[in-house]
């Protein structure tokens, strides 16, 4: 279950995030929908650790998929850069995570 809670605190963290580029773009209107998600993506999180899994592991793997996330969403809808080299920090970031959860696990 603490997985569930986790892709869900990731998505209405992605979510809040590309809101928060919309209300820089584009005006108050977009203000609710970046605290609204924040509000539910930091209230999933805290599920997530209520429900067993550590905080090193939950918040690592959020960085990660959130930072990938965000950066493909951010290239699809608003046209941003993603260089190669930008992939290969978010390959770095992933990796990273997996060696901060197969640790947890010793």
């Amino acid at each position: 279950m603490s997985f569930l809670f986790l892709a869900l605190a990731i998505v209405l963290e992605v979510g809040g995030t590309l809101s928060l580029r919309m209300a820089a773009h584009h005006g108050w209107k977009w203000i609710p929908p970046v605290v609204v998600g924040y509000a539910l993506a930091f209230t999933m999180l805290s599920l997530t650790l209520q429900s067993g899994m550590t905080v090193g592991v939950a918040y690592g793997i959020w960085t990660a998929v959130g930072v990938a996330l965000t950066a493909l969403a951010g290239r699809i809808l608003f046209k941003e850069p993603f260089s190669w080299v930008m992939g290969l920090g978010v390959a770095l970031i992933i990796g990273g995570v997996l060696l901060v959860e197969l640790g947890a696990h010793h």
